[in-house]
């Protein structure tokens, strides 16, 4: 399996890989030594899960992207990656130039991927996470890109409304981050729809 993923990334995706990890426990100190752009994770390792691996690139890199790989879909592990702060989920039977293209992606901070997944309604993902329908525009916001100041100008409310919004929906969704915000909320289609030719900013950038 590493031996396809290398060769799909450096031939067909202009990768250069530094490394290589058997082992949840390998993959802390690999990162360490090398500080790659991003990490192509497997869900599944001998020694530490992904997301226990997750965890420990997240809280030791946070500037590393971290693209979950995996050969299931089940959707509470989907959702448990970007809540402990992925950039990516790719399951393993998509086409090899989609995952170079969601890993490009993932790395340039321009989207998070759910790729090769079920899609899930907008009504059915916000009623079933428990939003009201400000919180809801507020998510899409922050997906967007936007700072508190900017998501308050727009709505018509204070910073610390938006605050006090952000901290709820956190709770709510046991995200911890605008990464994982904006990654739950591309995940699940909630997104504003983008002209084409625009452009997002990393929301991980603007503050908390």
């Amino acid at each position: 399996m590493l031996v396809g993923v290398r060769h799909t990334l450096e031939q067909d995706g202009g990768f250069a890989v530094v490394g290589e990890a058997h082992s949840g426990p390998e993959v802390v100190p690999l990162v360490g030594r090398h500080y790659p752009d991003v990490v192509l994770l497997d869900l599944n390792m001998p020694g530490l899960d992904g997301i226990g691996a997750l965890d420990r690139i997240v809280s030791s890199h946070p500037h590393v992207k971290v693209v979950m790989f995996s050969s299931a879909s089940d959707m509470e592990q989907v959702e448990a990656a970007f809540r402990h702060g992925a950039a990516g989920f790719v399951v393993k039977s998509v086409d090899a130039r989609d995952l170079a293209s969601a890993i490009r992606q993932a790395v340039q901070g321009t989207a998070y991927h759910a790729l090769g997944l079920p899609a899930i309604t907008e009504v059915s993902a916000a009623q079933a996470a428990g939003l009201t329908d400000r919180e809801l525009e507020i998510v899409r916001a922050v997906a967007e890109g936007l700072p508190n100041k900017e998501i308050a100008k727009r709505l018509w409310v204070t910073e610390q409304t938006v605050k006090f919004h952000l901290t709820n929906v956190y709770r709510k969704l046991e995200i911890r981050n605008r990464t994982g915000l904006a990654g739950w909320v591309l995940k699940k289609g909630l997104q504003e729809r983008t002209p084409a030719g625009a452009s997002a900013r990393d929301p991980e950038r603007q503050q908390r």
